[in-house]
């Protein structure tokens, strides 16, 4: 049974920085492309970042791009998501999706993934 478990959420001030981790079981991240998304209470799921299969080549929404960095963790079959200088705006429930895409189009927040994350939460408050 393939799962993806999220860890690293909680709670940051502005500023600050959280590690989001996206850990697989019954399958192999290198080859798959993988996405994290986000969504805010009252607002629709946010794809922010994708790092693809075929070269680790990556791709970051404008709203994250230049503070969150997306990397693959090969010992532990994971990828994880640096988030530095937090905002408020930042706090949501961050979930990771897998699929075996060799790259992250353009349309990667809207593209179907085989497998999800049921998400962890990230607050950003002073």
């Amino acid at each position: 049974q393939v799962q993806l478990v999220e860890s690293g959420g909680g709670t940051a001030r502005p500023g600050g920085s959280l590690r989001l981790s996206c850990s697989a079981s019954g399958i192999t991240l290198d080859y798959y492309s993988v996405a994290w998304f986000r969504q805010a209470p009252g607002k629709e799921r946010e794809g922010i970042s994708c790092i693809q299969a075929s070269d680790d080549n990556t791709v970051y929404a404008e709203s994250v791009e230049g503070r969150f960095t997306i990397s693959r963790e090969r010992a532990t079959n994971s990828v994880s998501l640096q988030m530095n200088s937090l905002r408020p705006e930042d706090t949501a429930v961050y979930s990771c999706a897998a699929h075996r895409y060799k790259y992250c189009s353009s349309n990667y927040p809207s593209r179907p993934y085989d497998y999800w994350g049921q998400g962890t939460q990230v607050t950003v408050s002073s």
